[in-house]
């Protein structure tokens, strides 16, 4: 039975709402439907959530803080109020949103994400933490929250989010908090303050004994041999932590060599996998490694090889993984010992060795339970330790023999650490074990979006007459209050409280000498007002703060109000949308570019991929040395010129201009940065798919960083654009972006979609047939051929390779796209000699790449068992205008059905049409 049950039978039976009976109710629940017996901690917790209290749950990985939450809002639901679940990345919402869908109905839960929303007005919400943080900035009622389910509560201590978690603490005073973490530290000073601000009580439960304990060591020993040796004592599942994405790869190709599972569990993987679709690259290199026993887990890879590692790893059938440290967020995989490979790290800025939280973090993936009765955690040495240890033994081997033959043991050499390294040892392992997490840190910040947000504040009663609506503007007095709350009543020290005062009333002064917010005396016309000062407790005009507590006003209280209105979600999601559609104005619908040029637009909005600009400027400054030394010049002026040689950024000078513009009118975006960009125009200019992509920029490591920003970009072309701003063109390139991300990884596009289709969610779980635990993992595959407009530019682009190819003559990318048909580099060199023995050049512009030149001839492709193959002919662009030479050939249906992209088979390059 679900919780949606319990709480409707109840209903039905005009049940109590006494915590001592909804306690009750719940504990029976979770024995019955769970066969779950409730833990101390557990007990402990829920009592006090049933209660009334505010409850900091500080327990271990897998003492059960998700059943804890489950009865949180079980209690909410009974009680008649609305609760908030959220937790750091999306993923986690999105999987926590289908948790509670199952446990409460789909009607009872709701999810808000910067992408979409889905039953925004359910009695319970999913959404990430800066979301609740910015609705309890533009909302005094918070949406009639009044309780709050905080999970990985100490990303209250992250530098650039932690804002977002201490916002609802300090603006939510009638909500009960539930924060929860397995690393909080030392949070007393944190409970007296919650129960200070809310006036309820706070429960601290914490130091609840691990269900699974763990037993911690320290090996001198190479990871090969520390796996051999658990896989001898029945210690995997295996988890080998790394800090960097290739090293974590690099490990799991060594293991390789180790036998790690018979032939029965390969054969019981192999049937497991079934027709999963690996691609080229990296799915090669993993499909090997899974057929092995050895799964690999990163933030870098597809979500589908994420998930079906994970998947193997639920069923048992993986004996190590090697990933990094990602797994430590949220993700229930039955792991029974966990390598950690160092215990130093690489943290953006400098190396330096692991913090407590960081480590405990990490340990808590071992032992879960329901799968273990114990967890093993284990530190290897550094490298060069185990070198010298491993040459100490052959020395003392050595020695031993000599002294047996009369001879002279030589001395060892010790290997020397790399230069720069950050060493630990077997004591920096003993005092991270027994070590509290550290305290958690401040990390607030005062934003354009935060103060905006409390000057368009929703207010019951917002200037004292009921029923004033925000737009109407808010009492400075107001005003002044929720931003002292903010500053002066945060955690922050002293010292950073008036520099976030300062940086509050320096935004408020831009803000108003912008015009965007206006100071209206209620007493007096605007008219003869003018403009005057008021130093009763906000800033004067001047922009001094007075507030001295002896008022001394000349004016009243005055109201500020915005003289713009704010987008709903102008914080939360691609804040700089209003830019972009402001921008597209600026270009021709009618130019050769256009459609280029709106993606530049929309791409310069986007979140950096860091890793693949990296990538796009290491192959430009490759390219550009070497075109330097083609042309002679000096090393010294090379690295010079080299210093301005980056990622490609199309019209950056002309949108920074733009953006300079915009800012005057709508300061608040100089919260955030324009980033020009060249991913999805770089794509359609070299006509590349996403495989093409990949292996042209070495990126199979980091395949799920270029599939989430295609994705992301997909969402804002896709949602961005006016309809009346896209051309045929335009509109042909999304059709292909959105169907490309599918082909590669249906995943991302079908969350979105299901949140703009919530019919299409199980209304209850009971409902829902039960997965099979045999099943093939492999999932569903979308047709490439379905989408014919999108498949037709994945045709035109293919083709148009070949003309970018042929063009500079590249004939070993030519050999390598059509050799196998028997097109190689010898007929492509012949067809290209006769061309250019008549023209000059081949031309790659975007005349030479519209559709006008590529003839598709479908009716050869028939039906039924006759759908074979559709004709073309690609027309190239000659310098002449002659339009008489073409590439000839075939697109073979079936095999580009199976593989996920055209299969195009080139057959004639030459002159058509001459008499």
């Amino acid at each position: 039975m679900s919780l949606a049950h319990v709480l409707d039978a109840a209903g039905a039976a005009g049940g109590s709402s006494e915590p001592d009976e909804l306690f009750a109710r719940f504990e029976q629940w979770a024995a019955e439907d769970r066969g779950l017996s409730l833990y101390p901690a557990q007990e402990e917790a829920l009592l006090g959530l049933a209660l009334g209290s505010n409850v900091i749950l500080a327990t271990p990985t897998g003492s059960g803080k998700s059943l804890v939450a489950l009865g949180a809002h079980f209690f909410a639901l009974a009680e008649g109020r609305r609760t908030v679940y959220t937790a750091p990345i999306k993923a986690l919402v999105s999987e926590k949103f289908f948790e509670l869908v199952a446990a409460f109905g789909a009607e009872r839960v709701g999810m808000i994400t910067g992408d979409s929303s889905i039953n925004s007005d359910a009695p319970i919400i999913c959404c990430t933490a800066e979301i609740l943080a910015n609705l309890a900035l533009r909302d005094a009622a918070a949406g009639g929250i009044t309780q709050v389910v905080m999970d990985e509560f100490h990303f209250y201590a992250e530098p650039d989010r932690g804002w977002a978690w201490q916002v609802p603490l300090l603006l939510m005073p009638d909500a009960q908090f539930l924060l929860m973490s397995a690393t909080l530290g030392d949070v007393s000073e944190l409970a007296a303050d919650l129960s200070r601000r809310t006036g309820r009580g706070t429960e601290l439960v914490t130091g609840a004994q691990r269900p699974v304990p763990l037993h911690f060591a320290y090996e001198v020993r190479a990871v090969h041999e520390v796996v051999e040796l658990l896989l001898a004592e029945g210690g995997t599942p295996a988890y080998l932590v790394h800090f960097n994405q290739s090293h974590a790869v690099e490990q799991a190709q060594a293991l390789a060599s180790i036998k790690l599972v018979d032939r029965a569990r390969r054969d019981e993987i192999a049937e497991a996998i079934g027709a999963f679709r690996f691609s080229t690259g990296f799915g090669t290199t993993l499909s090997r490694l899974v057929r092995s026993g050895i799964g690999v887990h990163h933030a870098g890879m597809l979500p589908r090889y994420r998930l079906l590692v994970e998947q193997l790893a639920q069923r048992g059938l993986l004996r190590a993984i090697c990933g990094t440290d990602t797994l430590g967020v949220g993700i229930n995989v039955p792991i029974r010992t966990v390598v950690i490979t160092a215990l130093a790290k690489f943290d953006g800025e400098r190396m330096r060795r692991l913090s407590a939280r960081e480590f405990h973090q990490i340990a808590g993936r071992a032992g879960r339970a329901g799968y273990d009765t114990e967890g093993d955690v284990i530190a290897l040495a550094p490298e060069h330790e185990v070198e010298n240890a491993r040459a100490a033994a052959k020395a003392a081997a050595r020695a031993e023999s000599g002294r047996a033959g009369g001879k002279k043991a030589k001395p060892v050499r010790k290997k020397a650490p790399p230069q720069g390294f950050v060493g630990w040892n077997e004591q920096t392992l003993e005092r991270l074990t027994v070590a509290e997490p550290e305290p958690l840190v401040s990390r607030m910040r005062i934003t354009h979006a935060m103060v905006l947000g409390v000057i368009g504040r929703s207010s019951p009663d917002p200037t004292g007459v009921a029923g004033r609506s925000a737009a109407a503007g808010q009492r400075a007095s107001e005003v002044l209050r929720v931003m002292r709350a903010l500053i002066f009543d945060s955690h922050e020290p002293p010292a950073a409280q008036f520099a976030h005062a300062r940086t509050a009333l320096a935004i408020f002064r831009t803000l108003r000498d912008g015009g965007v917010v206006e100071i209206v005396d209620p007493d007096r016309s605007e008219d003869d007002w003018g403009g005057g000062r008021w130093s009763g407790g906000v800033w004067s005009d001047d922009g001094v703060i007075v507030d001295d507590g002896e008022g001394g006003a000349a004016s009243p209280d005055p109201i500020l109000r915005l003289t713009v209105e704010l987008q709903h979600d102008f914080a939360l999601n691609q804040p700089l949308s209003p830019f972009a559609l402001a921008a597209i104005e600026l270009f021709d619908p009618e130019s050769e570019s256009y459609a280029l040029d709106v993606i530049s637009v929309i791409e310069a909005t986007l979140e950096d991929p860091r890793s693949l600009l990296r990538a796009q400027e290491h192959r430009a400054r490759g390219e550009a040395i070497a075109a330097m030394k083609a042309e002679g010049i000096e090393y010294d002026e090379r690295m010079e010129l080299l210093e301005e040689v980056t990622h490609p950024q199309p019209l950056a000078e002309l949108l920074g201009e733009a953006f300079e513009a915009y800012l005057r009118e709508v300061p608040w975006a100089r919260d955030f940065e324009l980033r020009p960009k060249s991913v999805v125009r770089d794509m359609v200019e070299r006509a590349f798919g996403f495989r093409d992509l990949v292996s042209f920029y070495q990126l199979g490591r980091a395949e799920g960083t270029v599939l989430r920003y295609l994705s992301d970009a997909y969402r804002a072309i896709s949602r961005t654009v006016p309809e009346q701003a896209k051309t045929p063109e335009l509109e042909e390139l999304i059709e292909w972006l959105g169907e490309l991300v599918r082909q590669v990884d249906s995943s991302l596009l079908d969350e979105w979609a299901a949140l703009a289709h919530p019919e299409r969610l199980i209304v209850d779980a009971d409902d829902a047939a039960p997965s099979d635990p045999g099943a093939d993992l492999a999932p569903p595959t979308r047709s490439v051929l379905v989408n014919e407009r999108a498949f037709t530019v994945m045709v035109r682009n293919a083709v148009f390779r070949r003309v970018r190819a042929a063009a500079f003559e590249h004939l070993d990318e030519l050999a390598e796209l059509d050799g196998a048909h028997g097109f190689g580099a010898e007929r492509w060199r012949e067809a290209l000699d006769a061309y250019f023995a008549e023209y000059d050049a081949i031309g790659t512009g975007p005349e030479a790449r519209s559709a006008a030149l590529l003839e598709i001839d479908r009716s050869a492709a028939g039906s039924g068992a006759g759908a074979a193959e559709w004709r073309f002919r690609q027309v190239l662009d000659d310098p002449e205008g002659d339009r008489d030479w073409a590439i000839e050939g075939a697109v073979e249906l079936a095999a580009s059905e199976a593989s996920g992209e055209p299969v195009v088979r080139v057959e004639r390059v030459g002159p058509f049409g001459r008499e």
